[in-house]
């Protein structure tokens, strides 16, 4: 699947590890890993068959769903299909605690 993001903090962490400093290193890792998932990732279905993933989407919040980088992190993102097919705007990194 396509990625895109949709804030310059979190493009800087993605692409040059800009901005790592505000998370523990092990929500940075997991992050690089749950985006590489998401662009190996077909379509939806895979990412809702990747159980470790906790792939759901987020009731009251739609259309975003939530993706978990371990037992407090989410990221955050939003499904948008066009004539290209699906892209998954990554949104946030949120503390569910």
């Amino acid at each position: 699947m396509r990625v895109r993001f949709t804030s310059k903090r979190l493009e800087g962490l993605y692409t040059s590890e800009r901005g790592a400093s505000h998370y523990q290193q092990a929500v940075v890792d997991s992050f690089f890993e749950v985006v590489a998932y998401i662009r190996a990732a077909k379509d939806e279905r895979d990412l809702y068959a990747m159980k470790s993933l906790h792939y759901e989407k987020l009731l009251g919040r739609e259309p975003q769903r939530s993706v978990r980088l371990n037992k407090q992190w989410r990221l955050i993102v939003v499904l948008v299909t066009d004539d290209e097919g699906t892209t998954v705007e990554i949104a946030a990194i949120e503390d569910y605690h």
